[in-house]
């Protein structure tokens, strides 16, 4: 039997640990999982990617490491996430195919497709328009990993492909107001207003349509997406069409998890970014028809729950 060394960059962070926990449980003989840290290696140093890559001599890779942050922390940041993200990608994918890895699984977002389009989006429509302005220099950068998983299949016969998550959230995601996604920055705030019994401030409408993934949903996929699934082209993961709530409910299902009965506030003058990117799992479906999600109201429950259990743990990023 022929071992598997799975090499999963970002290991330490919201869809590395979702992995990390699923297989505990769903570890194969034939599989060795190595999750990295940024302590490990310096991803945007090609010495150091190459390094890390000639010592554990990987057969298979899960890129998750990004520079990644929610709207406030892309404004004002763009060439940062842009150049820092092309260059770790790059090197990513040069060290994959100078050590020959049989495959290469990256993660895209939803986020990076058309600002102006028509929905739900699904993968045809990666290319077709310009992203939201607010994160544009993310969304090109990320587009180019598809381009790239395109190129080295053609030139070399690489079989490096990519997935593209809708909203992810659970435990071990970032909670810090100002550099978290939405999910984190409202369960901050929400535990913070409780606790100093002080106005729970929602910023923006709340009027915003999103679709979200529990991370250990997201990880049970994105280990099937290692295993099984064989095409170049990107693969949307995302629960249906029909489960995309509003921020606004989401933040009530948040003060509900954590039975907050204080003032509420929505910050009207903020941005509510993106207000729609329904994403359709129609492709997903057709290999997985029989998969269910995580319900978004019980998954919060469970990262509300995690978040208070760990909120003065070193695994609390706040």
């Amino acid at each position: 039997m022929e071992k598997k060394v799975i090499l999963v960059t970002g290991g330490s962070g919201l869809v590395g640990k979702g992995m990390e926990t699923i297989i505990k449980s769903d570890k194969r003989e034939d599989e060795d999982w190595i999750f990295l840290s940024s302590k490990d290696a310096n991803l945007l140093s090609k010495e150091d990617t190459f390094a890390v890559f000639e010592k554990y001599k990987p057969t298979h890779v899960i890129h998750l490491a990004a520079l990644v942050g929610g709207l406030y922390a892309h404004l004002g940041n763009n060439c940062d996430y842009f150049r820092s993200n092309v260059k770790m990608d790059d090197n990513i994918l040069e060290a994959c195919h100078q050590n020959k890895v049989k495959k290469l699984v990256s993660c895209l977002s939803t986020c990076i497709f058309p600002d102006k389009t028509s929905y739900p989006i699904d993968e045809t429509m990666l290319h077709n328009g310009p992203p939201h302005p607010s994160n544009a220099a993310f969304a090109y950068a990320k587009r180019m990993m598809d381009l790239q998983n395109r190129k080295y299949n053609e030139e070399h016969g690489c079989m490096f492909t990519s997935v593209v998550p809708c909203n992810v959230f659970g435990p071990y995601d970032n909670f810090d107001p100002l550099h978290a996604h939405v999910m984190g920055a409202l369960i901050n705030r929400a535990y913070q207003a409780k606790e100093n019994g002080t106005t729970f401030e929602i910023w923006g409408t709340g009027a915003a349509l999103r679709q979200f993934i529990y991370n250990l949903d997201l990880a049970k996929l994105f280990i099937w997406v290692l295993r099984e699934y064989t095409e170049v082209d990107p693969i949307i993961l995302s629960p249906n069409a029909e489960d995309e709530v509003s921020i606004k409910d989401v933040a009530m299902m948040i003060l509900e998890a954590f039975d907050f009965k204080g003032e509420v506030q929505f910050l009207t003058d903020k941005s509510d970014g993106q207000l729609k990117k329904t994403a359709s799992n129609a492709k997903l479906r057709t290999y997985l028809p029989q998969f269910q999600f995580t319900s978004t109201r019980q998954a919060i429950k469970e990262t509300v729950q995690w978040y208070i259990d760990n909120y003065h743990t070193d695994h609390i990023r706040k």
